[in-house]
């Protein structure tokens, strides 16, 4: 069957939370099981947000840049461990996600009760995974001695954040994205940091959400600079990460979002779809939706649909963006949103 649904990964380049969610309630009116408040502000640059708390963590130090592997992802700040402290030793600071996504909620709320979004949608939250971070921000050296404290206090901020929301009108994502970076070569990862390592963190993550409070994977290939660490050869290792988490994980995932270069519509990128073992429950979405449509062949999408309608004839599926639309040009994104709501309602079909 065509595609039905639509989700968004998180970041939206608009001015405040308030407008991300009248715009895509507007634009958008069906197929939305759950609305974001569009990452904006200081959180616009996703990790970003995090560097900020490593630089006011005390026991933690700026120790330089460093280039990855990854073309465009050059001159990655760094922080370390400070000279004669452990890190038993280390107080995080407030990483600050439980404070500014109550703020959003009550936006959301209101907008809810005003009748602007449907009572049927949830308000989600994203956060990123704690390797993201640790990964991204620590000389080599000190990750695997820093990730355990980090996880603790990036868990016990979204502790926070859902003993203050209702279960029933919340729903999480785990942005999963410099896992991949790992795994595909373009960011150098630790002796732990194995794709059976990877799997375990992930499911740590997923199984710390409560049963009542819906958890998905956002799995991406980054957009920093506009550009992916890598190109994903095919939907193989998504697909692999996805069965061996769903496998892994005490509870349902309830939906997985996939990464598809805008420029593939052959057979051999969707071919391992065939291999997916995921539960009838969890909702999956592919990035059927182009950063630059006018860049796209036309029929394209089209050609989306197809291949991943074969392979799920008798599953109902939905589409998103490769990444989030948080470093989209502002005036891109209108279009963008129009965009869920024609493929949505043609099938796969759309004015290029």
């Amino acid at each position: 069957m065509p595609p039905t649904t639509v989700h968004f990964n998180g970041g939206v380049n608009l001015p405040d939370t308030e407008t991300v969610m009248r715009e895509i309630a507007a634009r958008v009116p069906a197929g939305v099981r759950r609305i974001p408040d569009g990452e904006t502000g200081s959180r616009q640059n996703w990790i970003f947000f995090q560097l900020e708390k490593f630089w006011q963590t005390p026991g933690l130090e700026q120790a330089g840049v460093m280039d990855t592997p990854s073309e465009g992802y050059e001159q990655m700040p760094k922080v370390r461990l400070s000279d004669g402290v452990e890190p038993a030793d280390v107080r995080w600071a407030d990483l600050g996600y439980a404070d500014v996504y109550q703020d959003s909620y009550a936006t959301f709320r209101r907008l809810r009760d005003e009748g602007v979004i449907p009572s049927s949608v949830r308000f989600q939250v994203q956060y990123p995974t704690p390797l993201a971070s640790i990964n991204g921000w620590v000389v080599p050296e000190d990750q695997d001695r820093l990730e355990p404290s980090y996880e603790s206090a990036l868990f016990a901020d979204l502790d926070r954040l859902l003993a203050a929301l209702p279960p029933d009108e919340v729903a999480v994502q785990w942005d999963v994205a410099v896992e991949f970076a790992i795994l595909e070569g373009g960011f150098e990862g630790t002796a732990a940091q194995t794709l059976d390592g990877i799997v375990e963190r992930l499911v740590r993550c997923v199984d710390h959400v409560p049963d009542a409070v819906p958890v998905g994977l956002h799995l991406c290939y980054g957009d920093y600079q506009h550009q992916h660490f890598k190109q994903p050869e095919s939907l193989d290792l998504q697909v692999r990460v996805s069965n061996a988490v769903v496998a892994a994980s005490g509870r349902t995932v309830n939906w997985l979002a996939y990464t598809v270069p805008q420029n593939r519509s052959d057979a051999a990128f969707f071919e391992p779809l065939r291999d997916l073992n995921v539960s009838p429950e969890t909702e999956l979405y592919f990035a059927l939706v182009p950063y630059h449509p006018a860049e796209q062949e036309p029929g394209t999408v089209d050609a989306q649909v197809q291949l991943v309608d074969s392979h799920l004839p008798s599953a109902e599926w939905g589409i998103c963006t490769e990444c989030g639309m948080a470093r989209a040009e502002r005036d891109d994104v209108p279009v963008l949103l129009d965009l869920h709501r024609e493929i949505i309602a043609t099938g796969g079909s759309r004015t290029p």
